[in-house]
C-alpha cells in the first residue's frame, strides 16, 4: 500500500464537475483508490461517496492506493488534486 496526503487547490473543493474527474481518473487503474479526510474514508472511484465527502478548498486528504499498480495510481491521482482541477 502507497500512501500520501495532499491538500485540495480547487476553489470549490470536489464538487461534480472535480469529483467525477477523479473517478474516473481512479477507474482507469486496477488498484483501490481510497481517500482519507478527517474520520471519513471515501471510495474515490465513487462520484456519489466523493461529493458526500464534503472535501472543501484547503483540505488535507490522504490518498492510499493499494494493488499492482498503486504507485502509478498514487501519482496520478495525487497531481489531479494538487494540480489539474483548478478551476
Amino acid at each position: 500500500m502507497k500512501k500520501r496526503k495532499v491538500t485540495v487547490t480547487n476553489p470549490t473543493g470536489l464538487h461534480l464537475r472535480p469529483a467525477g474527474l477523479l473517478c474516473q481518473t481512479a477507474t482507469k487503474f486496477r488498484s483501490q483508490v481510497t481517500l482519507l479526510y478527517g474520520d471519513t474514508k471515501v471510495n474515490a472511484k465513487s462520484v456519489l461517496n466523493v461529493m458526500a465527502s464534503g472535501i472543501r478548498c484547503g483540505s488535507e486528504i490522504e490518498v492510499c492506493c493499494d494493488g499492482e499498480d498503486e504507485a502509478e495510481a498514487l501519482e496520478t491521482v495525487c497531481t489531479l488534486i494538487e494540480k489539474e482541477l483548478k478551476e
